[in-house]
């Protein structure tokens, strides 16, 4: 894996799980540590994974016109074929539908590649500022446990909200600091000094492969 690379994986639940435990260590604290018997070798591997795959063997679970034709209880195995740590370790989890004709041909214009380029731009650069003094550290993705607090304040409203989706989705303690880095780059990308409640919000919304009764 090359540093700084991006690793992308298609079809995810096709790879054995043995391949893709392997993936925590690296994802968690970017390096790999190889052990032998008389010496143990790190190397860098600060990379971006994607991944995709379809939401059940039949790709219709969920779909809004189609009906699913999986037997029931394959739809749960399918997806159990991803570990819960190793979602943790996913920062964004993106439920993508089909759209339907009447959309595609929807002469509307949304926001351009170009503006959001520019804000994509302007939120590293509030990054870089926050950690120049941190050696290493040029991301809200690459912020340690110890610093998460400080870089990643909420009010009572907030934590009140967080508190209620970790209930609720029976979120672990590593997914609460993910969701707290994502708000936080949320913010970053609207210039907002501060995390509000709808950056928390839409962060918890990237959670969905943990929400209650997916695929249940």
């Amino acid at each position: 894996m090359a540093h700084n690379g991006v690793l992308f994986l298609d079809e995810l639940p096709e790879f054995k799980r043995t391949v893709l435990e392997v993936l925590r260590q690296p994802l968690e604290d970017r390096r790999i540590s190889i052990s032998r018997a008389k010496f143990t070798v790190d190397y860098p591997a600060s990379f971006m994974m994607i991944a995709s795959m379809n939401p059940c063997p039949c790709g219709y679970y969920n779909h809004p016109d189609k009906d699913c034709v999986c037997s029931p209880g394959v739809v749960q195995k399918y997806l159990s074929k991803i570990s819960g740590p190793l979602l943790d370790r996913i920062d964004l989890h993106v439920e993508v539908t089909p759209v339907s004709f009447n959309e595609l041909s929807n002469k509307s214009i949304g926001e351009s590649s170009d503006d959001i380029r520019k804000r994509v731009i302007a939120a590293r650069n509030i990054q870089e500022e926050r950690f120049k003094d941190n050696k290493g550290v040029h991301a809200n993705a690459q912020i340690s446990s110890k610093i998460l607090k400080e870089i990643c304040e909420i009010d009572q409203a907030g934590r009140d909200l967080l508190k209620k989706a970790m209930d609720k989705l029976g979120l672990s303690a590593r997914a609460y600091d993910r969701i707290l880095k994502v708000a936080r780059t949320i913010a970053d990308l609207e210039s907002s000094p501060d995390i509000q409640t709808n950056h928390l919000a839409e962060a918890i919304q990237y959670r969905s492969l943990d929400r209650e009764g997916w695929a249940g």
